[in-house]
């Protein structure tokens, strides 16, 4: 099967959103899309039970969908099926605040607090809704200045982000957790063509500033 055209942000757009979403409620989600490439509803079905913050780990244990006005769970897509990944630094303290956060929300909310144990959710304790989340991420996209782009894309700045730290391609791989071998392909390859133009693009500017034109 053909590979899905990507249209994935640069290293320099994404980092640009990620400062730009810091003060928005679903900050820690867009951490863990970009970040560790969790996929919309790999986020909204996330539960604490699955993160172990002094372990620093987070475990991919189910997904919510909704489907023809209908919300259900099901397993992760291919390879992420009982995947356990660690989790980086930056996403500790996002992961913290939220439950903070939520703590605060659910006391607010009294009897009408649900507590059904998703990291996200809304006001009264319900899990958000998926399309709320990408709600979100395009209205912090818009007002950073940035092309609007799909959340799925948005995601494969993991790939973007893991390359220029030179994490070697089969972790990349692991972590990007796709069930076509196509797909991971794609994805890596625009990872390191976009690692590249910067890194010629910075040579270039240490170049001009000894002889310049």
């Amino acid at each position: 099967m053909e590979a899905r055209d990507l249209s994935p942000w640069s290293l320099d757009e994404t980092l640009d959103f990620l400062a730009a979403a810091r003060t928005d409620l679903l900050y820690a989600a867009f951490v863990i899309a970009i970040a560790l490439s969790f996929r919309r509803g790999e986020i909204v079905g996330l539960r604490w039970e699955n993160v172990d913050l002094n372990r620093r780990e987070i475990r991919v244990r189910t997904q919510r969908q909704r489907v023809g006005g209908e919300t259900y769970e099901d397993d992760p897509k291919g390879r992420r099926r009982k995947q356990t990944l660690p989790l980086p630094a930056i996403c500790i303290a996002p992961r913290r605040w939220q439950r903070l956060r939520q703590a605060a929300m659910r006391e607010k909310a009294g009897t009408a607090s649900e507590g059904t144990g998703c990291v996200f959710t809304t006001r009264t304790g319900r899990p958000i809704e998926p399309r709320n989340l990408y709600r979100s991420f395009t209205r912090v996209a818009r007002s950073a200045g940035l092309r609007v782009i799909r959340l799925h894309d948005a995601r494969q700045g993991c790939a973007t982000l893991l390359t220029s730290a030179d994490v070697a391609p089969r972790v990349v791989v692991k972590i990007l957790g796709h069930s076509q071998v196509e797909v991971t392909m794609n994805v890596y390859t625009h990872a390191v063509q976009d690692t590249q133009h910067d890194a010629v693009s910075h040579m270039d500017r240490m170049l001009r500033r000894r002889w310049p034109e």
